[in-house]
């Protein structure tokens, strides 16, 4: 078993390894998963198996023991030296594969529940929720507010809140499952979203904006016009460029492309059942649903709303809209 375990975290060592230097892309919530299962099932096997074959040598021992001394005592041999405290506690002890895997289940389950049904951490790797989230960000995501869903495979099981306009939430990438993105819910299912002229218009409303002090873009050392936007019920912050219009990609292929209107003045979409049209608070440096399409429900991660730390500045420890 020494062997099997040491086979096991060799594994380990080299998928972490390749993850981190780049040579695939990981899936920690599959990771976690399978990390529970092994440690269960050394778990298992140390309740119902190890432990009580260490407690029965341990027993024998004492037995042998306690045999030899009145063996001795009929031959008029009172004092007998060997202490077996020692050899008892080594026989009893765990051995360090099983400190590695059975000792560690406990403290991996809680991890794996809290991750999968309460709350997750994430860090903010880019500019475009900027300036409602900078990058070096770590943030906290509500799991369980838009349902209940099954580890890895994500399938809800229990409903709870819908997003709505305004939440920021994090969600698989459409075009690449395996890859976190967070951004802002801006179309609801049913929704025509219409992004001209650097202007947010939802159901042919314009979303009200009022303006703010110019915002000091860390990510491009320049100041940025910034505005409040109301969105449904939320008030948030928001960069626009004035000097600068995406380019759109007008023939750029993605489920219910059919819905959205490309222009020179920028995009109209129409939002389908059971999806959500997602922009960044960095309207001119964000990779949206401008440009690849729709988020499914079956995407859905969990709700943004707190930053737990961010070691460059204390101050952004904070709940936020």
């Amino acid at each position: 078993m020494s062997s099997l375990t040491g086979l096991l975290y060799g594994g380990l060592v080299v998928y972490l390894g390749g993850w981190y230097v780049g040579k695939w892309t990981g899936n920690f919530s599959l990771l976690l998963f399978i990390l529970t299962l092994v440690t269960l099932a050394y778990w298992l096997a140390e309740r119902f198996v190890f432990a009580p074959k260490r407690v029965a040598a341990a027993q024998t021992l004492d037995q042998q023991d306690t045999a030899r001394r009145q063996e001795l005592a009929k031959r008029g041999i009172a004092k007998v030296d060997g202490d077996l405290t020692g050899a008892k506690q080594a026989l009893l002890a765990q051995p360090w594969w099983l400190d590695w895997t059975a000792g560690l289940f406990p403290v991996i389950l809680a991890v794996f529940l809290l991750r999968s049904f309460l709350f997750e951490p994430f860090k903010i790797p880019s500019g475009s929720m900027i300036p409602t989230l900078l990058v070096g960000d770590l943030i906290l995501v509500n799991k369980y507010h838009y349902g209940v869903r099954l580890p890895v495979i994500n399938k809800k099981i229990v409903a709870n809140h819908d997003p709505q306009r305004g939440d920021v939430m994090v969600f698989r990438f459409p075009k690449e499952p395996s890859v976190d993105y967070i951004k802002r819910v801006i179309g609801v299912p049913g929704d025509e979203v219409s992004y001209r002229n650097q202007q947010l218009y939802v159901n042919g409303t314009l979303a009200p904006t009022q303006p703010r002090p110019d915002f000091f873009n860390e990510d491009t050392l320049r100041f940025e016009k910034e505005y409040v936007e109301k969105l449904g019920e939320v008030d948030h912050r928001i960069l626009v460029d004035r000097q600068r219009q995406l380019y759109l990609p007008v023939n750029e292929s993605f489920p219910y492309r059919e819905n959205c209107r490309y222009s020179a003045e920028g995009v109209t979409c129409k939002v389908p059942a059971g999806h959500y049209f997602m922009m960044g608070d960095n309207r001119d440096n964000s990779m949206d649903s401008r440009f690849w399409g729709f988020v499914p429900d079956e995407n859905i991660v969990g709700k943004a709303f707190f930053v737990w730390m961010n070691f460059s500045n204390l101050k952004r420890i904070g709940s936020f809209q």
